[in-house]
């Protein structure tokens, strides 16, 4: 009652996971109860992408003036241009960035292993329009700060029910028009599962018709 059933559903496989591990690795003799349990449905995948109008009044709320943070507008083009999680574009660093070779290093990502991010025109000039900051750090704030001033930006942008995460999916769904091979587009994006990566591509009904033409 107080929780959405997907919190529910990972706190009972946190437990799961706690006692199967001490049954297992240091021979516990006790049952599982979680085993027992009735789990809530899964709640139906989010799908929210924003489309090219929503996008452009995005940026435009995020024009820095005033007290404004000057690096959530960036953040923001890089997130559309790399489809990157919020997490690996906050511990990006310059030394892991070349712009040359057009990639991006990232040495930790959610999936606990390593990739290197192929960066499209559009994510090199912002990556070149940026000051270095002495921190060494890309995109130097802090999780906090960029969540709040997104937050910001969204209100004054008059956008509903957008979350930063949304901006992978949305970058996921354009790259997939110039990507169709998920094996590829898998690359790029970092997914291991292909069923996951399905749930981030949203391409519209509109969008598939024009393509049986």
């Amino acid at each position: 009652k107080e929780v959405s059933a997907g919190t529910v559903i990972r706190e009972l496989a946190y437990l799961s996971a706690i006692i199967n591990h001490a049954r297992r690795e240091w021979g516990i003799g006790v049952p599982n109860p979680v085993q027992m349990v009735r789990k809530p449905a899964s709640p139906q995948a989010r799908a929210r992408v924003l489309d090219e109008d929503e996008v452009t009044r995005l940026l435009l709320a995020l024009e820095p003036s005033g007290r404004r943070n000057g690096w959530t507008k960036p953040a923001v083009q890089l997130a559309l241009a790399t489809a990157m999680r919020r997490g690996e574009l906050l511990s990006l660093q310059w030394e892991h960035v070349d712009t040359h070779s057009k990639t991006a290093f990232l040495s930790d990502t959610k999936n606990g292993e390593s990739r290197i991010v192929p960066l499209s025109s559009a994510a090199v000039q912002v990556l070149t329009e940026l000051p270095q900051h002495n921190s060494g750090m890309v995109i130097p704030v802090k999780f906090f700060t960029l969540d709040a001033a997104f937050k910001r930006a969204c209100r004054r942008a008059g956008l509903e029910n957008v979350r930063f995460h949304d901006l992978r999916r949305t970058a996921i769904t354009r790259m997939a028009e110039k990507l169709p091979n998920l094996i590829e587009l898998a690359a790029v994006s970092g997914h291991k599962s292909l069923m996951v990566l399905k749930r981030y591509y949203r391409p519209t009904a509109t969008a598939l018709a024009l393509k049986l033409d």
